[in-house]
Parts: structure tokens; sequence; C-alpha cells
């Protein structure tokens, strides 16, 4: 009875009637859509696990957010997965790093234009002791050298950039990596395969930006860097609207051309982990440029 009484005072009255009208509930409705998580436009960008783990993108992606109020969700799986994930059109946006996979991407139209973003480099990781012996020596020499020591290689074999270049590697040394007895692929990501190397004592290559935000290095060490055919380039593309009608290619644009930009690109050499940097800037302008 009381609150019967409380609803049918003349005031709480007037809230109802106002609250009866079709615009009241537009106005509220779309005040809630403005100020809900619904209301900013979200794009999709499919990416690797080593800008991922290396924490890149939790460093990058709110300042894009700021200034365009678009949020960015990452699908990080290995290169090779994530242009699969684009072709399917279930990303807006795809950042990697397999050069060639990439060019390709570009020639089936799937993207318009290929941009250089940032670059860092592989390095060749094992026990600190280097039972193979490979300290010192040139990238395709210690390829051999693991290989004839039967020492275990950890490889990634995930299809991932960093698994497209190291059986670049192998192929260049003139091995065939599965007949190795000690050769075992995880299919896994970067920070998965890194765990293994160091339970198990084993070599293998990673980005370097994945391994300076790793803890779980246990004996592990860099024992191989500085070889220029371990240069690491990536490159972003916004999916073409051409081959997907539904994607949401200006908001992809905008985050393209924002990580190219001067700021993007600032924001890139900004990141660093105990002072290292992780990745460098190299945004050049079009699927044109090529690696130095």
């Amino acid at each position: 009875m009381k609150l019967l009484s409380c609803l049918s005072t003349p005031k709480n009255q007037r809230r109802l009637q106002d609250r009866s009208k079709p615009s009241f509930w537009l106005g509220l409705f779309s005040a809630l859509f403005l100020l809900s998580p619904l209301g900013a436009e979200t794009i999709v960008m499919s990416s690797t696990t080593s800008t991922e783990q290396s924490g890149l993108f939790a460093h990058l992606l709110p300042k894009f957010r700021e200034v365009s109020g678009i949020t960015v969700k990452v699908v990080a799986l290995g290169t090779g997965q994530a242009l699969d994930v684009a072709r399917r059109g279930d990303a807006d946006v795809v950042f990697v790093h397999d050069r060639a996979a990439e060019d390709r991407f570009v020639s089936e139209g799937f993207a318009e234009r290929r941009y250089d973003v940032m670059y860092n480099d592989f390095v060749l990781i094992g026990p600190a002791s280097d039972p193979a012996g490979i300290k010192g020596k040139d990238l395709i020499s210690a390829l051999k050298q693991i290989a004839s020591s039967q020492v275990l290689f950890t490889s990634r074999g995930d299809r991932s950039g960093t698994h497209a270049a190291e059986l670049r590697f192998w192929k260049t040394a003139a091995i065939e990596p599965a007949a190795l007895v000690g050769y075992k692929a995880c299919g896994c990501g970067m920070g998965q395969a890194l765990n293994i190397a160091a339970a198990s004592g084993s070599y293998l290559l990673a980005d370097r930006g994945t391994w300076l935000s790793f803890k779980n290095r246990a004996d592990l060490a860099i024992l191989l860097e500085g070889d220029q055919r371990l240069f690491n380039p990536y490159g972003v593309m916004a999916v073409s609207r051409k081959k997907h009608p539904h994607v949401k290619a200006e908001a992809a644009e905008k985050l393209v051309q924002w990580l190219v930009s001067s700021q993007g690109q600032a924001a890139i050499a900004s990141y660093r982990i105990a002072g290292e940097a992780l990745f460098f800037p190299s945004a050049k302008g079009s699927n044109e440029s090529r690696r130095p």
C-alpha cells in the first residue's frame, strides 16, 4: 500500500508519464549506447604471437584508441594462420612478418597495399654451455653444427613468420630438419616454444622482442646474433573490401595510417624493456618498399 501511495503522488505520476513517452526511451538508449563499449567502433587485427607476447600491442593500441576512439581486438597466431584469418574475411587488418607471404597476400587481392612498419631481428638461443659449439659462428655454420652434434632443437612448427624463416635457413644450409634426431616441432607460439626450450635445454630460433620480454629463461642465452640473414621486418595491411565487402575498411585504414605516421612510429620506438628497444620503426609508405 505504501508503494502504491508513493507512485500515486503527483510528482511520481509526472515521472511515469515522462517515461511512457517514446522520446524518453530513445534518449536513454542513445545515451547508454554512446557510453557503453558497444558505442565505440571495434576492429579485428590478426597478428603474430611475437608482437602480442612481447607486450607491444598493450603499449600501442591504447594510444591509438585515444586519438581515434577505435578499439582493436587482436587475434594472435602464427603469421600463416593470421593471413588465413584475413583471407576468410575474419579480420580487418593483418600485422605479420613473412615478407614473401605478405607480397602473395597483396598479389592475390586480399589487400591493396602492404606497408613496412617496423623490424627487429631473430636470435639463435640455446643452453649457455653451448654443447653444439655454435657461438661465434655465422648462422649457416651454426645450423650445420647443431645438425652434426645431434643436440635438441625446438621448432615452432606453426607456419609462423619465425617458423618460415627457420625453414629458409635450414634450406640454405642444405639440411632437412625433420630428419634430425633432436628436432622437435611443437606447433605452438613463441612463448610456449621458449618455455619448452628452457625446460629441455634445447636450441631454437626466436624473435628478439619475445626473448627480451620472456622471464622463464632458465639456462638459455643468446648464442648467435647479428647475422644479416636474421633481419626480421614486419608489415601491416588493411583487408580489401573488394574481397570482403563487410570489413571495416575505413577504421582499418585509420589504424594502418596511424601505425606508419610519425606518431605511431614514435610509439613503436618508445616501447622498451629494461631500457632496450624491442622493435625499430621502418615505415616507408607502400607495398613497393623493400627491406634493406
